[in-house]
């Protein structure tokens, strides 16, 4: 399949292929559009099947971030890169160090940081490479707690529009994943009153759910059928497809995962079936916020940073308000927002 037609790609600006042979660095750097500022997005490792798969993935996600600093008002364009590997085999100081030098090589129209399967440190040693980096520590550090918290608040909108009341306590919230991001999601949601129903890969993230939260545990395809009131994808993305949906019973899915639909028109179908969906790039973007206040000259602040997280509940209540007026599906309508802010800042 020629690249320009690829059905994931979106008049990308840039795809950088990266690979060095001595420290078994594959990679790919999407730059989706730097139309309101340099390219922002985190670096994620996956051991991914097939290379056709990370490229997939790179694409759908250096697009997703363009949409996603817009929505949240930021002076940054969207690009993502992937590591291609297992990230308990392949990590090293020199494999960082030369993907720190590719970041590099593009001048700042890139500017990386942690994503899935990558820590403040990797970054760390990137950053001895290149000062295209953020999500340090002793500066804005680990993004996982903001975005928890937007996703959190983003739960809460949805749950406000959906119930008429924003209160979560005795709702049944069905997680999917409990990574970092996930777990701290978990920690919002039970401190209210929430009973949650989990799953994950890493049987000791379940245990210590159970343990903590009084949570449900359940199998990793038994998520999607549970009785609950919100689906919460928190893991890798496309849980919403055509083998999955008809199997929800939810009225609400309000997650932090990337890509959460396997296809636009699932967004569609989500619609007909009563269920609200909350667009992933729209709730889960309190990491890249936290991200933003780093890069920016006047430096970090952490209450700056915190407030306008928590401003993703309000970005959200009006996005539901305009698809309900406009008989839309939501992901559409933040496509459009997205697109208006995009054309507004050229």
């Amino acid at each position: 399949m020629a690249f320009f037609n690829h059905p994931e790609f979106d008049n990308h600006e840039q795809v950088v292929y990266c690979s060095d042979k001595a420290t078994g660095l594959k990679a790919i750097i999407a730059v989706h559009s730097t139309a309101l500022g340099p390219a922002c997005g985190g670096c994620r490792m996956w051991d991914y099947a097939a290379d056709e798969d990370a490229l997939v993935d790179v694409l759908r996600l250096s697009r997703g971030m363009t949409y996603k600093n817009a929505m949240a008002g930021l002076p940054l364009g969207g690009g993502k890169a992937v590591i291609i590997g297992d990230a308990k085999t392949i990590k090293s100081e020199a494999l960082f160090k030369k993907f720190g030098q590719y970041v590099h090589s593009l001048s700042g129209r890139y500017i990386s940081a942690e994503d899935v399967n990558i820590t403040c440190h990797d970054i760390s040693i990137v950053g001895q490479e290149t000062p295209y980096v953020a999500g340090l520590e002793g500066k804005s550090g680990n993004p996982g707690p903001f975005t928890a918290l937007g996703t959190y608040r983003g739960i809460k909108a949805a749950a406000k529009h959906k119930f008429g009341s924003d209160d979560l306590s005795g709702k049944v919230v069905a997680v999917q994943g409990l990574g970092s991001v996930g777990f701290y999601l978990c920690e919002h949601l039970h401190k209210e009153g929430a009973k949650l129903i989990v799953t994950d890969i890493n049987q000791t993230a379940v245990e210590r759910a159970v343990a903590q939260f009084g949570a449900t545990a359940v199998g990793l395809n038994d998520i999607y059928a549970v009785e609950a009131d919100i689906y919460a994808p928190c893991a890798l993305g496309a849980t919403v497809n055509d083998d999955t949906i008809n199997q929800f019973k939810v009225k609400i899915i309000a997650g932090c995962a990337n890509n959460q639909l396997k296809e636009a028109r699932h967004g569609a179908l989500l619609r007909d079936k009563g269920i609200l969906y909350a667009p992933d790039y729209v709730i889960n973007a309190g990491g890249i916020i936290n991200v933003a206040l780093e890069i920016r000259p006047e430096g970090y602040n952490k209450d700056e940073s915190t407030a306008k997280v928590m401003a993703i509940y309000d970005t959200l209540v009006n996005l539901f308000a305009r698809a309900d007026a406009e008989g839309k599906p939501t992901n559409l309508v933040a496509d459009l927002m997205a697109q208006e802010i995009i054309a507004r800042g050229k």
